[in-house]
């Protein structure tokens, strides 16, 4: 049983014309009558009785009427939730994101209001494989990462930003209270900072960046959370670690200091995921509005 042929069944049957029937189907009236007798010949019932002046219901018809009103208001239902579902995805614009963003996600996410204020923006935290693997399946419209994989299947990685890393150190440590911190002032305390396997951007970034100061890390105990790291920071051994600029600016950190590097200070690129050849006017504000940071003064650079 088709759909088009209940349907062409209660057009029959409220106006008991075939003729009257096709032309408000907008359709050629044997096509009415051969979609009928199959529909007839599926159900072993005849459903009319036709003569050459009148149309009427058989007993069959009459039964089968009310299921086929079910039939049509179920779809009618089914089509309505499915158009509303379809208006709201089109008006949220789902975001990936990372941890560090700081005053860079706000900074997006104003310019996005300012450019398209119907939309609703959700973010989404998750670990950089599950948000980028989310962009793939089409759970997300886009995701913030940082670093790049020399290849990531089914992703286009569009360059945004570079996120300038400062240095978090005990606030009644002597290189706190200067200006900017050169990286080889930092060679005889320990840095914490998370395991490779979980961010190994940010790791390789700074290892390089201590090796090419001229000193080989020494590497403290792992990062865990923010809190527990910082305070581990400012209470414990001394020893420091590493914090995205615009991440440090809004962080709550008592007695911890955040020192911009001496230059050439480092820095990590920051990309936005997204699926290939995948246009939507959501994905085109938040790009306007990702462009317009890169455009304006960087908010997360510090010295």
């Amino acid at each position: 049983m088709e759909l088009r042929q209940v349907r062409y069944f209660v057009a029959v049957a409220e106006e008991l014309h075939f003729g009257r029937a096709a032309e408000r189907l907008h359709i050629v009236q044997p096509t009415v009558s051969q979609q009928i007798r199959r529909l007839e010949r599926e159900l072993g019932l005849k459903l009319f009785d036709r003569t050459t002046r009148t149309v009427t219901l058989t007993a069959a018809g009459h039964a089968f009427l009310a299921h086929a009103h079910a039939v049509l208001e179920a779809e009618r239902s089914a089509l309505e939730a499915m158009a509303a579902l379809h208006a709201e995805q089109e008006s949220t614009l789902r975001i990936g994101t990372t941890t560090g963003l700081g005053l860079r996600l706000d900074a997006v996410l104003t310019a996005l209001t300012e450019r398209a204020p119907q939309l609703m923006v959700e973010l989404v935290s998750a670990p950089r494989a599950a948000r980028l693997q989310q962009v793939r399946d089409g759970e997300l419209d886009a995701a913030f990462v940082r670093g790049a994989d020399a290849h990531s299947p089914g992703l286009e990685l569009l360059p945004l930003w570079r996120d300038t890393l400062v240095a978090a150190l005990p606030a009644g440590h002597p290189l706190a209270a200067r200006p900017h911190v050169a990286l080889s002032g930092l060679a005889g305390l320990p840095l914490r900072i998370a395991p490779r396997d979980t961010n190994p951007y940010l790791v390789d970034t700074v290892v390089g960046a201590c090796r090419a100061a001229g000193f080989e890390p020494v590497m403290g105990a792992a990062f865990t959370t923010d809190q527990d790291t910082l305070a581990a920071i400012a209470t414990g051994r001394p020893s420091w670690t590493v914090y995205y600029a615009s991440q440090a600016r809004v962080q709550p950190a008592p007695r911890i200091s955040f020192r911009p590097f001496a230059a050439p200070a480092p820095d990590v690129r920051t990309y936005l995921a997204v699926r290939p050849h995948s246009p939507s006017r959501r994905l085109a504000a938040l790009m306007d509005a990702c462009n317009s940071l890169q455009q304006a003064e960087d908010p997360g650079d510090e010295g």
